[in-house]
């Protein structure tokens, strides 16, 4: 059985690093693995979507409409426009925190109110500060493994697999932190 996970956030936030530990720790397990990096305007806070896809043998790295196991959000809005491709009965992991895109900075639009309880209403939602728990760890830059913390607490992969593809894929000199910060997601409560 195949599981989809799509990864989404604006360009800045980590989510490519996120979908490595999250390919390497899978293909680690004797998974097949496919990633699909999605690039909008990463290098103006543009959304990045990334499709990571394991299981005994998979075809394709694209996640269709309706297909997504777990949706892995890194901000709001990301989660509310990711929406469409979460299956029935699918998981929204969340960062609550809103990041204006250019619209909205610009006065062109407003940004939407009440996305968790919107998204709680169709999906089962695990929503946190993970730029709190990030900065608990170190760094506001450890959002991105924090949340992956968290995604590793809902899987059937052990926690020490997890904490060895950290160390093997990130940089030695941010190790403790990112361990820090994936061990304050992993045992988030929400």
């Amino acid at each position: 059985m195949t599981k989809n996970i799509m990864i989404v956030g604006v360009g800045g936030q980590g989510t490519l690093l996120a979908s490595r530990i999250l390919g390497n720790t899978a293909i680690s397990e004797g998974y097949d693995v496919k990633v699909s990096e999605v690039h909008g305007m990463s290098q103006r806070g543009g959304s990045v979507v990334t499709y990571v896809k394991y299981g005994e043998e998979v075809f394709s790295p694209i996640i269709d409409k309706g297909e997504a196991d777990i949706i892995l959000a890194f901000e709001r809005l990301e989660a509310l426009r990711a929406l469409p491709y979460l299956k029935k009965g699918g998981k929204i992991i969340l960062n609550d925190r809103a990041i204006s895109p250019m619209p909205v900075i610009t006065g062109a639009a407003e940004y939407p109110e009440n996305i968790i309880p919107f998204l709680s209403e169709k999906a089962d939602v695990t929503a946190l500060d993970a730029l709190e728990l990030s900065m608990e760890a170190g760094s506001s830059k450890a959002v991105n493994v924090v949340l992956i913390g968290v995604l590793a607490a809902t899987m059937d992969i052990e926690k020490e697999v997890w904490k060895k593809v950290i160390a093997e894929t990130v940089p030695q000199k941010f190790l403790d932190l990112n361990l820090k910060a994936f061990e304050l997601g992993y045992n988030f409560k929400g």
